[in-house]
């Protein structure tokens, strides 16, 4: 963590000197000296870091320039925060300026005598480094040695007693080695460390219907560093021995090229399989594949990664995502290792459950937790329980596992590493949001703009990385694919909580110390005033989790002395009333009350001037008052909530908020959602709404018919636009949006909810869409032929959106969707494909078609070869039987009982729900789904008119 402070800190300094060179004449000079040295620093600390467990002295190095970067930056902090003070108006305005040019001079004077401490500590950090010549030579020396190479060994000399759910995974990727399709093809076996691809790999190489299939056998270990030169070394040394045969002469002093031809004479007419341990990064992989002949012998070349998508792009490549053990598979293992294979004794198996939970399948964890709970006794067991982070940084029994943990860590960029440790602040087994997190890291200074990038979009990209490096596992996902939220495994974030110096997790309920120098805490249980009671000057950075209390009190939500917060979240709190301390947090970037209680904002908001996100979604606010204008560096507004979903919801579903007079202030807006066009200064909005020119996301509800020139006005001076969503006031108001003459030609989600006489003239040239929602658009035409031909649509939703009886999906239609969405279609009854329409369809939902044709239906999906996903809801129960192998199947002959035989046996998921008693209740493709849906028609009672 001291490498990412520093390097936070390099850019602050040079920032900080640039603005307030004027002010700190006399100061800016030593500034620049402690800038200067701490930037020569950094490149050290990248190695020294990743070393400081394995040498004491350079730990305590490390620890004194993250407490030097830490307090320096506290120091500028301080001194911006007296410079910012509101001086008042007329007199008071004047009587405030002559005080506050008094209290400067002070200031100047604290903080010069301040940087000349910070000064003389950066000296003595740099002649210690010298007098025990720390190097980064040194410092990566040490990391790394013959330790990593041990591990690997060990994982390879796995007793074949002591695996447990490896059979199934070794069977599935021998018959993919040995399938006999022609060329050269790559399999990656990915994974977090600790899952045993090593070992799975090795019992695949050495298995011997593997050695049969093949001539030739190699198997490299590839590591952090791999030099090619020795790579192709080792595989000719290999190849040569395995025909027992010398290696050619000279091949130590050979360059590149020549190994690599070496190996491809050998390699040319023969059908082999080599075996890359350990690839970190693509470049080991195209640094040999042209040594590997692609020619028609199926050969064959098997990679462990610990990232996702190392091979994409690479000759032939498949993805084997080696999963965690089955809960069943890890208890088996779990026993082998802490009882010898026999029974869990009763009095232990309450705590064993709990342990093994922390470990997640992964076998490294449960051999080495299990060995180490061997023989321990009962209030042994209940302390590892309790303090894991502790035992994996302290006992030396779980040196390999922290090791291997850490590994996927040290293998980071700085600016990843931050982003990575900053999940230590989320609780165990948390769901972390993925926009929050993001919008967090934006705050924490972790993520900067790129050409062409905004911080959100460098945001994704990191989550993107952390996932793929199996850092971060997925939740869930949206129904289009797209991530919605993660977690981190529990064993990575109690290494996270080891390895981390300023974060700092709390349960009040514990009573655990919270140190004064933390500057990140994390909060999930509050109890009475617990928080007033603490001071902690350096905190940057505070999120409540859950409330127990169910005081109204505001005060306990903010401690005091906590000047400096940057992040303030306290989302999901019992939180009733806008916490009269938050206006005084001058460098707040960040505030959340999400689903509080919160109804108003005060107009004090209005001195956060540095608040780059305000997120008051699910909370009872309705209007902003117009001091929120003031905020000229707010990013993203977050001011609405929506019910859940139901098959019952009212039109106007999500509530918005009525905007101020004068919001087109806030230049910096990105993301704005939902501003409500009704009320008496609707028009004024719509055109105010015009001066947000760099927004990429924009809600707007409550629309009204004459509002809408307004708002297409300004659409067209929004040419960064990514996202737009435009709800109606009523189901009967009309959206005239054929008014927008030129749209943002970036948009790539479009969401319109409201009666339309026709879809907007504008919609053909936006190539970039790839998500649109139609909802009450109520359009007699088929709007398919307008959509059919958008390159990039990857989702489309109808919902009530055609009053028509036929949709026709035409030839090469759609040919980038996946997703389709049919719902409330009142008068649909046939759906019809031609040709090769919608090729890539994944997903089809139906809800509420009642009179759909089950026939047409099925005929068009026997065309939809890459269909994996198919469910209604609210459909007649009859529509449902005939979808079942259970019944009678004399409504399926011919064409209908071949399509309806293909479409069983390639899609997996089929489902069948109806709305009962406030839930969901979703059917399978079962006997038991079939006797239900036969029931409920059974039970369907006529009510029939009384006879008198």
């Amino acid at each position: 963590m001291a490498e990412s402070a520093v390097s936070f800190l390099v850019e602050k300094l040079a920032t900080f000197v640039e603005k307030e060179a004027k002010l700190l004449k006399g100061v800016c000079g030593k500034i620049e000296f402690i800038r200067f040295e701490l930037e020569s620093m950094k490149a050290f600390l990248k190695s020294a870091e990743s070393s400081q467990e394995d040498a004491p002295e350079l730990k305590v190095w490390v620890k004194q320039v993250r407490e030097v970067a830490h307090d320096t930056e506290d120091i500028l902090d301080e001194f911006i925060l007296k410079l910012a003070r509101d001086h008042g108006h007329g007199f008071m305005r004047y009587f405030h300026k002559i005080k506050s040019s008094m209290q400067n001079l002070k200031a100047r004077h604290h903080i010069s005598s301040n940087i000349d401490e910070i000064k003389s500590r950066v000296e003595s950090i740099a002649e210690r480094r010298q007098r025990y010549n720390f190097t980064e030579q040194s410092a990566s020396a040490s990391t790394r040695g013959t330790s990593w190479y041990d591990l690997r060994e060990d994982a390879l000399l796995v007793e074949e007693g002591d695996l447990v759910g490896i059979d199934e995974p070794r069977e599935e990727i021998i018959k993919w080695l040995v399938d006999g399709e022609p060329g050269l093809k790559v399999l990656s076996i990915s994974g977090m460390g600790g899952l045993g691809k090593t070992t799975l790999a090795k019992r695949v190489y050495d298995n011997q219907q593997v050695k049969a299939n093949f001539q030739s056998h190699a198997w490299i270990n590839i590591s952090q560093s791999p030099k090619i030169e020795n790579i192709l070394r080792d595989m000719i040394v290999q190849l040569h021995k395995e025909i027992e045969q010398p290696a050619p002469q000279g091949i130590e002093s050979a360059d590149r090229i020549k190994l690599n031809q070496i190996v491809k004479d050998f390699l040319q007419q023969k059908r082999y399989v080599v075996v890359l341990d350990d690839v970190w990064d693509s470049n080991a992989l195209d640094g040999i594949k042209y040594a590997m002949p692609n020619s028609s012998f199926c050969s064959r070349i098997l990679i462990t990664t610990r990232t996702a998508d190392i091979a994409t792009g690479s000759l032939k490549s498949i993805d084997y995502k080696l999963e965690p053990l089955s809960l069943e598979e890890s208890w088996s293992l779990f026993c082998k290792k802490a009882f010898c294979g026999k029974p869990c004794p009763l009095h232990l198996e309450h705590l064993s459950r709990k342990i093994l939970k922390k470990c997640e399948g992964l076998p490294l964890a449960i051999v080495a937790i299990g060995g180490l709970l061997f023989a321990k006794d009962v209030q042994e067991w209940e302390m590892i329980s309790h303090s894991l982070a502790a035992e994996l940084e302290n006992n030396d029994r779980m040196q390999n596992l922290r090791k291997i943990l850490n590994l996927s860590y040290d293998d980071l960029r700085y600016d990843l590493k931050s982003c990575f440790l900053y999940l230590g602040v989320f609780p165990e087994d948390h769901e972390i949001e993925c926009m929050r997190l993001i919008y967090l890291w934006i705050a924490e200074g972790f993520v900067e703009e790129r050409e062409r990038m905004t911080q959100e979009e460098v945001g994704q990209r990191y989550l993107k990385e952390l996932i793929n490096r199996s850092l971060v596992q997925i939740a869930k996902t949206t129904l289009d694919g797209r991530i919605k939220s993660c977690r981190v495994h529990d064993l990575m974030r109690e290494s996270i909580l080891s390895k981390s110096r300023d974060i700092n997790f709390v349960s009040f309920a514990s009573e655990q110390k919270v140190e004064e120098r933390v500057r990140r805490l994390s909060i999930q249980y509050t109890c009475n005033n617990a928080l007033k009671e603490l001071n902690l000057p350096s905190l940057r950075s505070l999120l409540i989790f859950e409330s127990a209390t169910s005081s109204t009190s505001d005060e306990q939500f903010v401690p005091s002395g906590c000047r400096l917060l940057r992040v303030l979240d306290l989302g999901g709190s019992s939180l009733h009333k806008f916490p009269k301390e938050i206006p005084v947090l001058f460098h707040l970037k960040y505030l959340s009350l999400r689903r509080t209680e919160v109804r108003i904002i005060p107009r004090s908001i209005g001195k956060l001037q540095n608040l780059e996100t305000l997120d008051l979604k699910h909370t009872l606010v309705s209007e902003l008052p117009v001091e929120i204008t003031k905020l000229k560096k707010l990013q993203y507004l977050l001011v609405y909530s929506y019910v859940e979903f139901t098959p019952f919801q009212p039109f106007c579903y999500i509530t918005g908020f009525l905007a101020p007079q004068g919001i087109g202030a806030l230049a910096s807006l990105q993301k704005l959602c939902y501003v409500k066009a009704g009320g008496g200064r609707s028009k004024n909005t719509m055109q105010e709404l015009g001066k947000l020119s760099q927004l990429r996301r924009l809600g707007v509800t409550d629309l009204k018919k004459d509002d809408a020139k307004e708002l297409c006005h300004s659409i067209e001076k929004m040419t960064d636009l990514r996202s737009l969503n435009v709800t109606a006031e009523s189901e009967s108001e009309v959206i005239d949006l054929d008014l927008l003459s030129s749209p943002p030609l970036l948009l790539q989600r479009l969401y319109i909810k409201g009666c339309l006489k026709k879809l907007p003239h504008w919609l053909p040239p936006l190539n970039n869409l790839a998500k649109l929602h139609l909802r009450w658009s109520r359009l007699r035409s088929s709007p398919l032929i307008a959509l059919q031909n958008f390159p990039n649509l990857a989702e489309l939703q109808l919902d009530n959106a055609f009053d028509g009886e036929t949709l026709v999906f035409e030839d090469r239609g759609f040919p980038k969707l996946k997703r389709l969405v049919l719902g409330d279609l009142e008068n649909l009854r046939l759906v019809s494909m031609d040709g090769e329409a919608m090729p890539c369809l994944q997903s089809l939902i139906i809800g509420r078609c009642r009179q759909l044709d089950w026939q047409s239906l099925l005929i068009v999906t026997r065309g939809l070869t890459l269909l994996k996903y198919l469910r209604f809801a609210e459909m007649p129960e009859e529509f449902a039987l005939a979808f079942y192998s259970h019944g009678s199947n004399r409504m399926r002959e011919g064409i209908l009982q071949d399509c309806y035989e293909e479409l069983m046996k390639r899609i997996p998921e089929v489902y069948f729900g109806w709305w009962e008693e406030d839930r969901w209740v979703w059917y399978d493709l079962s006997l038991d789904s079939f006797d239900a849906i036969k029931g409920r028609v059974m039970n369907r009672v006529e009510v029939l008119p009384e006879v008198s």
